[in-house]
């Protein structure tokens, strides 16, 4: 290809990854469109814009970013809630068993045993896999916006919005941050 000398290089330069599966870190975004002589917006857009357009793809691009942490709150919302739910029907049932063991027979405790942990199951399943999937984990040591398998997530410690998770990026365990959208 002809280019690929300067490919590397600016590529190389910036730290730049050729895999693709990661967005520059905002610091970079300059440089690189600097290098590449287009506007931060085209960056964005992946398409060149006329001046008259420039505008318009702007405010297009802030009310995406605006549009997605709005539909982040609102399922971060609703597992929370799924998650809320699933406990107090875990716990309700738990306390009918525990207090009307004289009332209930055994085959119908059970039952309602089996049917307060599937709740419990898969409401946990469901807030786990919502926040894991909702916004990115931001790793410490390269700054790449990622979202981890569900094992990874699973099996991470964690403290409040930081998990202990792998980069598959940098390929190194650090604490990540959860972020809401891309542009943080």
């Amino acid at each position: 290809m002809i280019f690929e000398g300067t490919k590397k290089s600016i590529f190389f330069g910036l730290e730049l990854t050729r895999a693709g599966n990661g967005f520059p870190e905002a610091s970079l975004l300059l440089p690189l469109c600097n290098e590449l002589e287009i506007t931060v917006n085209e960056l964005l857009t992946g398409e060149r814009i006329s001046q008259q357009n420039y505008k318009k793809k702007a405010e297009e691009n802030m009310v995406n970013m605006i549009r997605e942490k709005e539909e982040n709150k609102q399922k971060i919302l609703l597992t929370t809630m799924i998650g809320i739910i699933s406990t107090i029907t875990f716990v309700t049932l738990l306390l009918v068993v525990c207090f009307y063991t004289d009332v209930i027979a055994l085959p119908i405790k059970i039952v309602l045993m089996l049917i307060a942990l599937s709740v419990f199951g898969v409401g946990l399943y469901v807030a786990m896999w919502g926040d894991r999937k909702i916004g990115y984990f931001k790793c410490r040591n390269c700054n790449e916006l990622f979202t981890p398998t569900f094992m990874q997530y699973t099996m991470g410690m964690h403290i409040a919005s930081t998990r202990y998770l792998k980069c598959p990026h940098c390929k190194t365990r650090t604490w990540c941050k959860k972020v809401m959208t891309k542009e943080c």
